[in-house]
């Protein structure tokens, strides 16, 4: 009999994650036991429930119980997540997301104030610079100086008081003119209105401000601070600065308070606080036409005061290590021997060298959060994990590899087992070979995507998963074939030299009438060459890695516009108003406004969602589901597939050209699994990346620029897009793609290879030919991983 002291403690038997039952979105009672403190890699095609069950069930559950140990009160100022729909999920230890959400897109958001490292400088400068200026609210372009003087009341016991003069003065490192934008706008008052007529013959030109029954129109039209029947150009002089530069003030409106402020404050607070890049794109497009964006002239575009960038260290400001390359900031906070401040000096010592550990060193502190790709966000969010002590975590990563060339997801792999090696458990979303052939246990879900997924077709090692006869398994070891014939170009597309961010005055000849790819490291300055230097115009279709934005309301057929043409056949065919069939206008279920869902506010606890009793979750009215198309009613409708709805309109009664052809373009792009009233928040990265496609193909271009499709694809749904890029390519068009993945590179004509490394090391072209010259040379890093892939 085993002693004592051989025999396993009862507190080493919790070595498994219980997942039981699990039916969050498309999960099908999915039930695993995930083993701790160990990598494991969660696989399947592009909506089979990878986010589902890590994000939305493992990660959402351990963050909602972690909320739960606070008080009552610290529980109210939290956001309260509903417990995810699982019968049994034990052994859950803190999780730490690290996820693609692009950063904050606030134009004071930098990589140095989203990583702290902004906060540890502006104290080295406050105490080691010369002269010296202040704390260190002196040397944040956040703080604003601020002088105050006046009396104030002290009371001194029972009815004792006494008036004394005080003074009040903080010195902030705020740049008074762009107040800390780093730069100035000038906005063409001919682009907020026409003022050859009045307000109430619709004036303005401002997106979302032409109907007279605005709210904001309202408040200019009857403030009484102008003649609203009064063309704007004949305003006296009182008038246009009221119009203008009225100072905030509450009026009357149709008996509703309202505040009425003047027309230029009220565009700079409703359009020019936000990123422009965050903006939805017609909202961009005013304010790229009515606003014009410059340096500010006062701080050179460093935001700072004048003070601040007086005040240095060595003879380097604070501006000046902002701007300089994380890695040769890094060299540079070694440099400096000061025993006093040796704490501060080590732990931004450990900061700076996680970016270059991480390979971002080629970002400088100053860069502004929301143009950093998502895989650079993700990375960046991962920095403060690096250093700490904390073990026993879950580390739950949503595709790390994301914006990584082949060179570079080596040293993201070191840095997961890294991760692991320290006790903890990390949980990894991901479709590269490269990175699931690191894992010790891996779970397949699918065995389609939508309806046809949320089982688990495969838990064990990855050489039972290649051995397996699963989606995955069978495309594992694909590897796409370089091309034996190229097209020929029929011209080219000159861009003569481009300087934006790292680009050393590239010049270049992208050819038309071909497939390019756009390749290099991270940060070697392929989105700058593709998005900053080829002139925008008409016949140019840009498609970004910018976020959907969309609510629960939003969903496949709202965003691609499908559901128009649907609404105005169902109303031709029953002979009522189109808006009958919306369920955020007059269709709407009267209880529950056409949500499907009542959502009870219980508080500091966690909200409710039920289904709408009267609807039953259909979300419109009773009545509006009594007229039908090709025998459907509207709810059926939305409740079918892309698949089906392309039959469904595509012949017999519900035939509808304009439908049918938004939903081909959705089955291009591989979405016909995906229901058209499916809310997009709902969906995973890769299926929105692919909607945003299928919509912009809808969009007349020569030029298609596409960065990163590859984003949230699996191994099969690559060969899919290959297709779909020679589909267009064969129509005409010419196809621009910045991309990392080895099969898109072996199938392009041409390849414009950008580096040779990252930020100054960067910004040169280092290869323009065909993939079989790329293969052939092997003179650059992407030559010698795509001969590695091909030959493979």
């Amino acid at each position: 009999m085993a002693s004592r002291k051989d025999a396993q403690h009862v507190a080493d038997s919790h070595g498994l994650i219980r997942v039981h039952g699990a039916r969050v979105n498309n999960l099908k009672d999915v039930s695993v036991e995930i083993p701790k403190r160990r990598l494991t890699v969660f696989t399947g095609v592009s909506g089979s429930g990878k986010s589902s069950l890590v994000f939305s069930t493992i990660a959402a559950e351990s963050q909602r119980m972690i909320n739960e140990t606070y008080s009552t009160f610290v529980q109210g100022f939290m956001p309260t997540p509903a417990r995810p729909e699982v019968d049994v999920l034990d052994g859950l230890t803190t999780a730490i997301t690290v996820d693609q959400q692009r950063m904050g897109a606030d134009p004071r958001s930098t990589v140095g104030t989203a990583t702290d490292a902004n906060a540890m400088l502006r104290i080295l400068f406050s105490r080691l610079g010369t002269p010296h200026i202040g704390p260190p609210g002196a040397y944040s372009f956040n703080t604003a100086s601020v002088r105050a003087s006046g009396g104030i009341t002290v009371e001194r016991g029972a009815a004792r008081t006494k008036t004394v003069k005080a003074t009040f003065n903080r010195t902030g490192g705020m740049c008074t003119r762009c107040e800390g934008r780093g730069s100035v706008s000038d906005i063409d008052l001919t682009q907020l209105y026409d003022d050859s007529k009045s307000l109430s013959e619709g004036a303005f030109t401002i997106p979302g401000w032409k109907s007279d029954s605005q709210w904001t129109v309202q408040v200019y039209a009857q403030s009484g601070f102008v003649d609203p029947d009064k063309p704007i150009r004949r305003y006296t002089r009182k008038e246009l600065q009221a119009f203008l530069y009225g100072e905030p003030v509450k009026v009357k409106v149709n008996g509703v308070n309202l505040t009425y402020e003047g027309l230029i404050p009220k565009v700079q607070k409703s359009f020019l606080s936000k990123d422009k890049e965050a903006l939805q794109p017609h909202i961009r497009a005013f304010v790229e036409r009515a606003v014009t964006f410059t340096t500010c002239p006062e701080c050179d575009g460093t935001r700072l005061s004048e003070g601040a960038r007086s005040s240095k260290i060595k003879g380097v400001s604070i501006a000046d290590a902002c701007v300089m390359e994380i890695r040769n900031l890094a060299e540079w906070v070694r440099g400096i021997d000061e025993p006093s401040v040796a704490p501060l000096l080590a732990a931004l010592q450990q900061t700076l060298d996680s970016f270059s550990e991480i390979g971002l060193g080629y970002l400088s502190l100053d860069r502004p959060a929301g143009t950093l790709s998502g895989g650079e966000a993700q990375r960046v969010k991962m920095i403060r994990h690096l250093g700490s002590s904390l073990t026993d975590i879950t580390y739950v990563f949503d595709e790390p590899t994301i914006g990584l060339h082949p060179h570079d997801i080596q040293r993201m792999n070191k840095l997961l087992l890294r991760l692991r090696d320290k006790g903890n458990t990390v949980l990894v979303v991901e479709h590269k070979p490269e990175t699931i052939v690191i894992a010790d246990h891996v779970v397949d879900l699918g065995p389609g995507a939508g309806s046809a997924g949320g089982t688990v077709c495969f838990e064990g090692t990855v050489e039972g998963l290649r051995a397996g006869n699963t989606v995955t398994g069978r495309h594992f070891d694909d590897r796409a074939a370089v091309k034996e014939s190229v097209r020929k170009p029929t011209g080219v597309l000159e861009i003569r030299g481009a300087s934006a961010h790292n680009l050393r005055d590239v010049d270049v000849d992208i050819p038309l009438g071909v497939l390019t790819v756009v390749t290099g490291v991270a940060g070697s300055g392929k989105s700058s060459l593709v998005h900053a230097s080829i002139p925008p115009g008409e016949n140019v279709v840009s498609v970004d890695q910018s976020p959907i934005k969309g609510s629960r309301r939003s969903n496949p057929a709202t965003y691609t516009g499908l559901l128009d043409p649907i609404r105005k056949a169902f109303a031709k065919t029953n002979g009522v108003k189109p808006a009958l069939f919306s369920a955020n206008s007059e269709g709407a279920c009267p209880t529950c406004n056409g949500a499907g869902v009542i959502y009870t506010d219980l508080g500091m606890m966690a909200g409710v969602a039920t289904t709408c009793e009267d609807c039953e979750g259909k979300r419109f009215d009773a009545s509006v589901l009594e007229y039908r198309l090709g025998g459907r009613d509207i709810s059926e409708v939305l409740a079918m597939s892309v698949a089906e709805a392309e039959e469904f309109f595509g012949t017999g009664d519900a035939s509808t050209p304009a439908a049918h052809r938004v939903l081909r373009r959705l089955a291009d792009v591989g979405l016909g699994y995906l229901s058209l009233g499916q809310p997009l928040t709902t969906l995973s990265g890769g299926e929105r990346q692919r909607l945003k496609l299928a919509t912009h193909m809808a969009e007349k271009g020569g030029v298609y620029v596409l960065d990163e499709p590859t984003a949230g694809l699996h191994l099969a749904d690559v060969q899919q897009l290959l297709g779909l890029l020679d589909r267009l390519v064969d129509s005409g068009k010419s196809v621009v793609v910045v991309e990392h993945h080895q099969a898109v590179m072996a199938h392009a004509d041409w390849i414009i290879d950008l580096g040779p490394g990252a930020g100054h090391d960067g910004g040169r072209i280092v290869f323009e030919g065909t993939p079989a010259d790329l293969v052939a040379g092997r003179s650059t890093l992407t030559g010698e991983h795509l001969a590695a892939y091909v030959s493979a």
